[in-house]
């Protein structure tokens, strides 16, 4: 049992509700799907990012910042794109996976809640893998990308931001390039000062589009930060730079929609990868409370 100190205000309980004159909503749904095509227990990792927000507090040191002032609303657990979209009607919503099939259901509920064209919807990943592979087996956490142009999202409308080498076959590289998908490579993001290359990349997919989703694959972050993720690769990104694509992610006004996936509590150690998750939804919160 926690420590119980009145003077502690704690994340989970904002997740549950509490509010503190709150300026902005946000809807929370689990979405539990586990797909993956690594053999693994992604379906729960909702349940692991909500007990590890009892550890953090609701204030960003920074800049001053409270996330009470967003009054969450939490709903039942679900991987059906038409309770996804009556939750998405309702406004901003973080969708926490779940292997990152999630992305797709998620896309294609914002689409349907929006009542926009497909050539209006853009996607920002962060991720180390393109998504890409083959759909002869289904939808998977390997293929949702794929499946979104299938189902007709431009490529031109896909920007992926830290992908990694050696993680991704030429085959599907070559694919994604035909396909006109924008890739920024984790040498570059590490290289380069994160939050002005994510926010340049966040505001040109804007330019094209009316409403953007946001897919946070926790296995953009370097092996060391992530054990919790099959697909984790040495020379990734930290959790400071997935905190800081989160927070500028929420602060953005075509930002409808975001997703955590690829968590595998089962193989987390010492709930590193869950803490990294928590911390980019309580960022996300934040960014929230930035927009006009």
């Amino acid at each position: 049992m926690a420590y119980d100190d009145p003077g502690w205000n704690r994340a989970s309980a904002w997740l549950e509700g509490e509010s503190l004159d709150p300026r902005a909503e946000l809807q929370v749904v689990d979405v539990p799907i586990n797909r993956s095509v690594t053999p693994g227990s992604c379906d729960l990792a909702p349940d692991a990012i909500r007990k590890v927000l009892q550890r953090y507090s609701t204030h960003a040191f920074h800049d001053f910042i409270d996330v009470r002032g967003v009054q969450v609303t939490s709903h039942p657990e679900t991987s059906d794109v038409g309770a996804l979209t009556t939750i998405l009607s309702k406004g901003i919503t973080a969708l926490i996976g779940g292997d990152n099939g999630v992305t797709r259901l998620g896309v294609a509920a914002m689409k349907r809640s929006l009542n926009l064209e497909w050539s209006q919807i853009g996607l920002i990943t962060l991720d180390a893998h393109l998504d890409v592979r083959s759909l002869d087996d289904g939808p998977t956490n390997g293929n949702p990308v794929r499946g979104l142009l299938e189902d007709g999202l431009l490529g031109s409308n896909i920007v992926q931001v830290g992908v990694q080498s050696f993680a991704n076959s030429p085959q599907y590289v070559r694919f994604a390039h035909e396909a006109g998908i924008r890739s920024v490579t984790a040498e570059v993001c590490l290289t380069t000062p994160f939050d002005i290359l994510f926010e340049s990349e966040l505001e040109r997919l804007a330019d094209r589009c009316e409403a953007m989703y946001f897919d946070l694959d926790l296995d953009v972050m370097d092996r060391v930060f992530a054990p919790g993720c099959p697909g984790s690769r040495p020379g990734g990104l930290t959790p400071l730079h997935a905190q800081q694509a989160a927070r500028i992610a929420g602060s953005h006004p075509k930002v409808k929609a975001m997703d955590l996936v690829e968590l595998d509590p089962t193989i987390d150690i010492n709930d590193c990868t869950a803490m990294a998750a928590a911390s980019c939804l309580l960022s996300f919160a934040a960014g929230m409370l930035g927009r006009p």
